[in-house]
C-alpha cells in the first residue's frame, strides 16, 4: 500500500505563482524559486507545479524558467502544462522534472499517454483531469485550463487512461479550486472506485481535516492543496506553510 502522500500544488503563470479561485481570479503569490526553497526548508516530500497558461496560449513548456525551478527543488517535482510531444517530455525529464503531467493533449489524445508510458515507464506519467458540474449536476471534463467543454464523463475517461498505462490520475474539481470547502468526495470517489492506479484529488482543501476526509472517504492514495499552504485564514494573506513529519504522521495513522 502507498503511503498517503499530501502534496503542495503550485500554478505558474508567466515566470511567477498565483493561486485561483474555481480556475479564475489569480492572486500573485512570488517567485516560484522562492516558494520552492521554503518548501525545501519545510521538508516536503513532492510538489507539483502546473503552468495554466501554456495550454491556453498554445505555447510548449517554459523549459528555461523550469530548469532553474527544479535546480532548486530538492524534492520529486512533478510538472504541468504544455506538454504536446513526447520530445517535450524528454526534455523536462532532461532538466529533472520526475514526473510529468499531461491534461489537454492526453484527452484529445489518449494514446499518446500510451506512447509516453512505454517511453518512460508507467511511474512517470501523470495525466490531469478537470472536471466541472454542469448546472444539472453532471460531471464534465474540462480543458484549456477550464475553458473548453468536452462532453466527456470523468470514471469513463479515467478507465480509458488507465488502459492505456497511465501512472496516475490527477483529479481536480475546478468548482471546488481555491474555494477551501473541502474536496468533492463524490468526485473523487467516483474515479478512485473506477481506477486500480492512484488518485492524486486537488481542489478544495481548507482545513488538515479535508486531507484526511478526502483519502479516508474519497479513497484517493494522495491529497493535493493549493491554498491550504500559501494563505493564511482569513484574510487570505500570503504565507507559505506546511505539515511537519510528526504532524502528518498523526494525521494519517493507521489503526
Amino acid at each position: 500500500m502507498l503511503e498517503t502522500r499530501v502534496i503542495p500544488c503550485l500554478l505558474l503563470r508567466g515566470a511567477g505563482l498565483v493561486k485561483t479561485v474555481k480556475f479564475k481570479d489569480p492572486k500573485y503569490l512570488g517567485d516560484p524559486i522562492n516558494v520552492v526553497k521554503i518548501f525545501n526548508d519545510k521538508e516536503v516530500d513532492e510538489l507539483v507545479i502546473l503552468d495554466i497558461d501554456a495550454t491556453p496560449e498554445g505555447r510548449r513548456p517554459s523549459f528555461d524558467l523550469i530548469a532553474k525551478v527544479a535546480s532548486q527543488c530538492f524534492m520529486p517535482l512533478c510538472y504541468g502544462g504544455g506538454v504536446r510531444s513526447v520530445e517535450d517530455m524528454r526534455t523536462l525529464f532532461g532538466i529533472g522534472i520526475e514526473k510529468v503531467a499531461v491534461n489537454s493533449f492526453a484527452v484529445q489524445n489518449p494514446v499518446f499517454i500510451r506512447e509516453a508510458a512505454d517511453r518512460f515507464g508507467s511511474q512517470s506519467v501523470i495525466v490531469s483531469i478537470d472536471v466541472k458540474r454542469s448546472l444539472f449536476g453532471r460531471y464534465e471534463v474540462v480543458t484549456h485550463g477550464g475553458r473548453k467543454q468536452t462532453g466527456l464523463d470523468p470514471v469513463a475517461l479515467a478507465s480509458t487512461l488507465e488502459a492505456q498505462g497511465v501512472g496516475e490520475i490527477f483529479l481536480n474539481s475546478v468548482d471546488q479550486d481555491g474555494t477551501m470547502e473541502g474536496y468533492d468526495l463524490d468526485l473523487v470517489r467516483r474515479v478512485t472506485g473506477a481506477v486500480r492506479i492512484p488518485v492524486i484529488a486537488c481542489g478544495g482543501a481548507g482545513k488538515v481535516e479535508d486531507l484526511v476526509a478526502v483519502v479516508g472517504r474519497g479513497g484517493a492514495s494522495a491529497a493535493a492543496a493549493g491554498s491550504l499552504f500559501v494563505f493564511q485564514m482569513p484574510h487570505r494573506a500570503v504565507l507559505i506553510s506546511y505539515l511537519s513529519p510528526n504532524e502528518l504522521q498523526s494525521l494519517f495513522r493507521t489503526e
